[in-house]
């Protein structure tokens, strides 16, 4: 269990205390009231933390006021990395939150994914370890998605990380080797580094301490000063990590012989304060180990120092634990119990429950009366750790499978709204093609309606023509007999009259003027024929020009004839029907014929009046049935009504209907023109 404390301290000692760097590529690209300046100011470890967290929130303010842009994003990161360092976590937490939404509001992926991983960085600060694995986790998912195989290694080993500090190993393993394939075609020497480092501490942990010296070789033989600053002290962390392994395998000579080689490492102390601690610690072990006591206990106590000022809590406990191991082996009972005590008390206080049982242990060696109050301590605690282990690693994989389920839920979700799409949009088809067709088979029936009413318009005009001719050819008949009479019966008379008047207009005898009052008789008679003759000839012509009021009292006897329904006409006899054009007659007629149809059919009307009148310059029809009326709305699309309309339509009319149980009026107005065809024909 002590090994444990060990190669944790050993194994993170460079990856904790790396603290979050800028991008050198990653430019300030624009000067707004100092930016850079408060930036460079906020990393100036000689100011107060106070002095450095003003000018940080001095930068954060000025960049929040800046548009959300990839320059402005990039500067917020900054800033975090800032509130990092000084460990600023609420300030920290804010500008991640920010970060997050600003990538969102532009869907900044990239952005969003680097924001996860500083959301898990401020969580494994907080000791939080399951959050810290979600948003890992989250960031994960992104970075695959983006094929960014660099910071997906990088996330892959901060999970690994995780899960080896809650002895997850095979789950720790696991995470590495992912890192390590992601890394397959990217020259990253900082990932391999610590990906080496970490795998080496996993074996160590394991027993396993040929590949655990393995991975730390391949750690050493990575480092390159160009890629890994020297600031970061790399080799003297691989000669560390060395020296830990052969220290768990008790060959202490090999151990002081790398610990020595990490101390001689340039500016270690300055530059790596807590690493040179830990390799004077496992130095001052090491020669304890051999029996060497030169150097001890001052190794032990100038470690000890180093970590209580730097507050590193874990270290504190182990400088502790070895002191008091070796006061023990020197008789020194009293002050190794003394130790010994403070580090369980210490342990107990950070509630770092391993080195809690590391003291236990060596307790129960130490005061054997209290062995069985130590040993009962012991495996509570120990069974604890060790179901809080267990439930963390199960909450990991709770996390990634939820994580997956909730991917694997919404690509099922796009997969069916896809599927909706699809099914839409043929149903839309289906829709727009069944309308066309029935579009088009309405265009179809209207036009087999107009070419019907065409040749109905035909039939009713070629009706008028023939009604016409045998007018025509009545009046052709009349004017031979009225030209007969007027040659065989007034002219003849008339020239005898001449005749006899030229014989006695000499005469003025009285039985001349008896003739001549016969003769003035005679006259009257031949002027009355002259009239009975012209009355005949305007008889004629009215019964020409009212042709169409002929054809119209037709319809209406037929339909007298036919129903019981008592109809009333009224046709305005000041209409000049000749000054109305034949095709306003013919829709007229046609009008008038459909009306009663739908009475006779549909309406039920036991009574039906129709007035036809002249109004102004206007022709007004008027039909009225009380029938049963109609739903107007719902019989627009009638073809009866329908008929009508177009008819009204092409004569330029206007209409209106009104119908309810009381039954239906319809009125229908025509603008009246003169027909000059007709007037030129008629002559009136």
């Amino acid at each position: 269990m002590k090994n444990k404390i060990f190669a944790i301290c050993i194994c993170i000692s460079f990856l904790l205390s790396c603290t979050h760097r800028d991008d050198p590529k990653e430019l300030v690209k624009y000067d707004k009231d100092s930016l850079p300046e408060y930036l460079l100011l906020a990393n100036d470890y000689s100011l107060t933390f106070e002095h450095k967290r003003n000018f940080n929130q001095k930068a954060f303010d000025i960049i929040v006021e800046h548009p959300n842009d990839s320059i402005g994003r990039i500067n917020l990161f900054k800033v975090a990395n800032r509130f990092y360092n000084m460990g600023s976590w609420p300030d920290y937490k804010t500008t991640v939150s920010t970060i997050v939404h600003k990538s969102r509001e532009i869907k900044d992926s990239a952005s969003l994914a680097k924001a996860f991983t500083y959301f898990g960085d401020y969580y494994v600060a907080q000791s939080k370890s399951d959050s810290a694995f979600y948003f890992y986790l989250q960031a994960e998912k992104i970075f695959r998605k983006r094929n960014d195989n660099f910071n997906l290694a990088k996330t892959f080993l901060n999970k690994a990380t995780l899960q080896y500090e809650i002895s997850d190993y095979v789950g720790s393993e696991i995470s590495t080797f992912n890192a390590l394939r992601a890394l397959k075609d990217e020259k990253s020497i900082t990932v391999l580094f610590d990906s080496y480092n970490l795998l080496g501490a996993l074996y160590n942990d394991l027993g396993d301490y040929n590949k655990a010296l393995e991975f730390h070789k391949k750690a050493f033989s990575v480092i390159n000063t160009n890629f890994i600053p020297e600031e970061f002290q790399p080799k003297a962390t691989s000669y560390n990590n060395l020296g830990y392994v052969f220290l768990s395998l008790k060959d202490y000579k090999k151990a002081e012989f790398y610990f020595n080689e990490a101390l001689g490492q340039k500016k270690l102390k300055q530059q790596k304060t807590g690493l040179y601690a830990i390799v004077l610690d496992n130095l001052g072990y090491a020669k304890f180990k051999m029996k060497d006591t030169s150097g001890l206990p001052k190794l032990f106590y100038k470690s000890l120092k180093i970590r209580d000022s730097l507050q590193l809590t874990a270290g504190i406990i182990a400088s502790k634990l070895h002191l008091s191991e070796y006061y023990i082996a020197n008789n020194d009972k009293a002050k190794g119990l003394q130790y010994l005590k403070e580090a369980l008390a210490t342990a107990k206080t950070s509630g770092n429950a391993r080195n809690v049982l590391v003291a236990l242990k060596q307790l129960s060696v130490l005061e054997p009366q209290k062995a069985s109050v130590y040993s009962k301590s012991y495996i509570r605690i120990n069974d604890s750790l060790q179901k809080a282990e267990r439930k963390m690693g199960d909450k990991f994989t709770r996390i990634e499978y939820e994580t997956d389920q909730v991917i694997n839920e919404n690509q099922a979700l796009s997969m069916q709204n896809r599927t909706l799409f699809y099914v839409f949009s043929i149903l839309c088809l289906i829709g727009l093609f069944f309308y066309s067709y029935k579009s088009q088979h309405i265009k179809h029936r209207e036009l087999i309606f107009r070419q019907q009413q065409q040749l109905a318009n035909e039939d009713i005009y070629n009706l008028m023509i023939q009604q016409q001719n045998q007018i025509e050819g009545i009046r052709i008949n009349e004017k031979k007999r009225v030209a007969q009479e007027l040659h065989d019966g007034v002219l003849s008379r008339m020239f005898g009259l001449r005749m006899s008047l030229d014989s006695i207009n000499q005469i003025n005898d009285d039985d001349a003027s008896k003739k001549r009052t016969v003769y003035l008789d005679e006259l009257k008679n031949i002027e009355q024929d002259i009239r009975e003759i012209s009355h005949d000839l305007s008889k004629e012509k009215s019964e020409l020009i009212n042709n169409f009021v002929t054809i119209l009292d037709k319809l209406l006897e037929d339909q007298k004839r036919n129903f019981e329904t008592c109809l009333t006409v009224a046709i305005d006899r000041a209409i000049k029907w000749e000054n109305i054009e034949n095709a306003k007659k013919i829709n007229i007629y046609r009008i008038i014929q459909e009306a009663l149809q739908n009475s006779n059919k549909y309406a039920k009307a036991q009574k039906i009046d129709i007035v036809l009148k002249k109004q102004k310059n206007t022709l007004v029809l008027t039909i009225i049935d009380d029938g049963i009326g109609f739903n107007i709305r719902q019989s627009k699309k009638g073809i009866g009504l329908q008929n009508i309309k177009y008819r009204i339509k092409e004569c330029n009319g206007k209409f209106e209907i009104n119908s309810d149980t009381n039954g239906t009026v319809i009125t229908i107005i025509f603008p009246m023109k003169p027909n000059k065809h007709n007037l030129k024909n008629y002559d009136v």
